[in-house]
């Protein structure tokens, strides 16, 4: 079975970020694996133990991303690819990703191509979704379990807290939620033998794309924190004062009725 995995290189999870002149500071900032595509790299590799086949990791972005690439070939995955855009993209968005990964993709072949359910720096869930609709694949988002037999795939998906099952039929993107399973931990065995699998590096130019066809569909016109919470305040005396008192700061402070 040939297996795709869509990677991204996020802020780590315990980072604590600070923003500048309307931008992330990234300087001496830790960057991780997105954590929902960990669950994307340990489905995969436990359907190729199960299936057969390989299993290849996908990333767009700049040579920083090689550390992340290493470690889901530490984790079990077979190959690797950087899709460098430093260079060719100055301000991408989730069209430019999806564009890219899926004109890699057109002609691999691929059975099955799992993604994150949303990566948590953006959040958005667009990248797998758009990858699908462009390679006119069926997907299904926010998968919570993953069964194949032979052409076929049985998927449960959350909704909202409840579930559904959904059938359907290979080549197949999913994309992955928590729950799903329980991504390994790179073994020092692994880690080693990472370093000699293949990770190949291509630019746009190698999948016949220039800067306009990748072009932004959006733009961040700013980025900033949200605002401190104020203290909050406790009401004392009488229930009926109490409430007079709410709603008087209700619409005298808050101006919310």
């Amino acid at each position: 079975m040939n297996i795709f995995v869509l990677l991204k290189r996020t802020f780590d999870t315990e980072e604590r970020l600070t923003v500048s002149n309307g931008s992330i500071n990234e300087d001496g900032a830790e960057f991780i694996i997105n954590p929902y595509d960990e669950y994307a790299v340990e489905e995969a590799i436990q359907v190729r133990d199960t299936h057969g086949g390989e299993v290849t990791v996908v990333t767009v972005g700049s040579e920083e991303a090689e550390k992340e690439l290493r470690t889901a070939l530490a984790m079990g995955a077979d190959k690797a690819v950087l899709i460098n855009t430093e260079d060719d993209v100055e301000n991408g968005d989730q069209f430019t990703t999806a564009k890219i990964m899926a004109e890699f993709l057109k002609d691999k072949d691929a059975d099955l191509i799992i993604g994150g359910n949303v990566a948590i720096d953006g959040g958005s869930g667009q990248v797998g979704p758009r990858v699908a609709e462009l390679l006119d694949i069926p997907y299904v988002t926010t998968i919570t379990k993953l069964e194949i037999e032979g052409g076929k795939a049985t998927i449960v998906r959350d909704v909202e807290g409840d579930s559904e099952v959904i059938e359907t039929t290979l080549p197949l993107l999913v994309t992955a939620q928590q729950g799903l399973n329980d991504p390994r931990y790179p073994s020092l065995p692994g880690i080693m033998k990472a370093k000699k699998k293949p990770l190949e590096e291509l630019e746009l130019d190698d999948l016949d794309l220039d800067e306009d066809d990748v072009e932004a569909k959006t733009k961040t016109l700013e980025i900033y924190l949200p605002p401190k919470k104020e203290a909050g305040r406790v009401l004392q005396g009488e229930l009926d004062a109490q409430v007079k008192e709410l709603v008087s700061a209700l619409r005298n402070e808050a101006k919310v009725i």
